[in-house]
């Protein structure tokens, strides 16, 4: 039996590549209608170990070998000068039949796209962070700080923020004692800080001096506590140097028994007339007073009162 034939079969009709063959062509073998698959290649029949690539030729010798085996001097065409390129090879000019390379070109700028918009998006939100800081920033605080001092009380010979008129002790240092008048604390009942009182009135020349401060000028009405031993006293009221017509009364309307300190606490009141500023409030022992009296406090009031 020869290469290309297995018995009574024809070989064309047992091998169907029997027409690569020598044998087989002298048999009658045909290549089939199509074509081999490679470029430019159109239905042409070429024996084995014969391709052309351009106008180079190149002629395999007629050595056969085994039925199945290719010629031994035959030579991929990728490896001859001007061959086919591979498949893996991508192809850069404007024709051919090779397969494009990956775009890089559009991968490049889809990625400088979302970096951009990344960043984009970052100083957007530090431009709201910083919107809401300043916005923070221009609120005040209505606490006091470190470096801010709440403002101070006011003093009690001075008009208060509020609009309060001055208050103050008889032993307040804005009160000034003269002619014998005296701090005392004895007698319990005294309303002044630490149940202190003013004594010592009770002869000619003493005197209790306040020094008080008003913003504007006009009627306002004096009130003093005081104590008495259970009997009616008077003393000189004498305004900015000027003493007034009528004594300040000091009667006993606690209705305190004769004698009885504690029990005699109670207040007077008397109507002035002020100067916008600082004024002076004097009560003092005149001749003719009756000036058995101890001094707790004294405030202002706008106003007369009837």
């Amino acid at each position: 039996m020869t290469p290309g034939d297995n018995g009574a079969s024809k070989p064309e009709e047992d091998d169907p590549f029997g027409y690569l063959y020598a044998d087989g062509q002298a048999r009658g073998a045909q290549p089939p209608s199509g074509g081999y698959g490679y470029p430019n290649a159109v239905n042409r029949v070429r024996p084995v170990g014969e391709r052309r690539y351009g106008q180079a030729q190149q002629t395999a010798p007629s050595q056969q070998g085994g039925y199945g085996q290719t010629t031994a001097h035959y030579q991929a065409p990728e490896t001859m000068p001007g061959g086919a390129p591979t498949s893996r090879q991508a192809s850069h000019g404007g024709g051919g039949g090779g397969r494009r390379g990956p775009n890089t070109k559009g991968l490049l700028i889809g990625a400088i796209a979302v970096v951009a918009a990344v960043v984009i998006g970052i100083g957007i939100a530090m431009l709201n962070g910083n919107s809401d800081d300043d916005k923070g920033g221009n609120q005040a605080d209505a606490s006091p700080t470190q470096s801010q001092e709440a403002p101070p009380s006011p003093r009690a010979t001075s008009t208060g923020e509020a609009g309060e008129l001055p208050k103050a002790d008889a032993v307040d240092d804005a009160v000034q004692l003269a002619g014998g008048a005296a701090p005392a604390s004895d007698i319990k009942g005294a309303k002044s800080a630490g149940g202190s009182y003013v004594g010592g009135l009770n002869h000619v020349g003493a005197s209790v001096t306040w020094t008080v401060d008003v913003p504007k000028p006009g009627k306002y009405t004096l009130n003093v506590n005081y104590g008495v031993p259970g009997k009616d006293a008077n003393t000189t009221l004498t305004i900015n140097g000027t003493s007034q017509n009528r004594p300040l009364n000091m009667s006993n309307f606690a209705h305190a028994p004769e004698g009885d300190w504690e029990r005699g606490w109670t207040h007077t009141w008397a109507n002035l007339q002020l100067q916008k500023g600082s004024n002076t409030i004097s009560i003092s022992c005149g001749s003719g007073n009756q000036c058995d009296v101890n001094l707790d406090q004294f405030w202002l009031e706008k106003g007369w009162r009837n």
